[in-house]
């Protein structure tokens, strides 16, 4: 039997909100991280892999319908610079009635041009911390990381800028409005933009455990090959530093998968009691059914109590391994 109470059970969910519309969908989250959570304990890999292109195509699509809002207001403040054609490398396309070709510049104008990167720019000033922190969860540094995903930003805009300076060319000569050529440069742009930096972002926010296993493989093979001392230390110093991300990185998640099973075990536990007070005022309720009921309240009990034991001991091990920075 469990030590726990049915007031540690209650304690371990937030409040929901007063406001019935908001506590509706309160309850619906805390379900269905209950639902993802037991899915992901059996199918860890499957769950990794589909987490990560989820969040990677919300994220990608939602900065993407960010720059097409701005592209839509924005080229008004700049409508004064838009004196024709700016940029480079300015070649004129016969077919399109001569209108000039442009990587870096617009056809429309200079303001045009400064208009877009500036809903480019900080579209990825909105997308780089969220693939960070929550699709990738990297703990890397986040400057050295923000270094490599500008300089990843400038190469991508100068391809994609290639692909949209032919587009563009058609687009102005056929008379297209704004709008919609805004939405076909943010459609072609972002999406071709998306497929390249998932895979830079698998570069710059590598897997912490399989850079881990990279250093230790390769520390002991200069172990094995009795490497002069100084290349071993070194070696074993890096593998070290990527076996505490490694380490930090999966304490963190089992934390919060641990705290995650606790609302939703919690939760079920508390609506299987409201539906057995429900059924027990049926004067047709017998106590067979009455029995099975108490049974079944127990059963959930034990397990939200065993949920909150694990919730506790995976937040001890979180804690002890970011110590571990801080004593180092």
């Amino acid at each position: 039997m469990s030590e726990h109470t049915v007031q540690d059970l209650e304690n371990q969910l937030k409040p929901l909100s007063k406001n019935g519309f908001l506590a509706f969908f309160q309850k619906i989250w805390r379900w269905w991280l209950g639902v993802w959570y037991n899915f992901a304990e059996k199918h860890p890999k499957f769950s990794h892999i589909l987490y990560m292109v989820f969040f990677f195509i919300v994220f990608s699509e939602g900065v993407t319908i960010w720059q097409y809002i701005v592209m839509t207001f924005l080229p008004y403040a700049f409508a004064g610079l838009n004196n024709g054609p700016w940029g480079w490398p300015n070649v004129p396309i016969p077919i399109a009635g001569d209108q000039a070709y442009m990587i870096f510049g617009d056809v429309q104008g200079l303001g045009y041009f400064i208009a877009f990167e500036l809903a480019v720019f900080t579209a990825q000033c909105i997308n780089f911390p969220l693939q960070r922190n929550i699709t990738y969860r990297s703990h890397g540094n986040p400057w050295y990381q923000a270094m490599w995903y500008f300089i990843g930003w400038v190469l991508v805009s100068v391809f994609v800028n290639a692909i949209w300076g032919i587009c563009n060319v058609f687009f102005v000569y056929w008379g297209w409005p704004d709008a919609v050529t805004g939405l076909i440069k943010t459609v072609i742009t972002g999406g071709v933009s998306m497929v390249i930096f998932f895979f830079i972002f698998l570069v710059i926010f590598p897997d912490n455990n399989k850079v881990a296993a990279r250093k230790k493989a390769r520390y002991e093979r200069l172990l094995a090959a009795n490497a002069p001392a100084e290349k071993l230390e070194a070696a074993k110093a890096a593998y070290e530093k990527a076996q505490y991300k490694a380490d930090l990185s999966n304490a963190e998640k089992e934390a919060h998968t641990a705290a995650s099973q606790v609302n939703s075990k919690v939760m079920k536990y508390f609506a299987h009691v409201k539906k057995a007070e429900k059924l027990a005022a049926d004067p047709m309720d017998t106590q067979e059914e009455k029995a099975e009921r108490d049974a079944k309240t127990q059963e959930l009990f034990e397990s939200a109590a065993q949920a909150i034991d694990v919730k506790i001991e995976k937040e001890q091990a979180y804690e002890a391994v970011k110590a571990q920075a801080t004593a180092e």
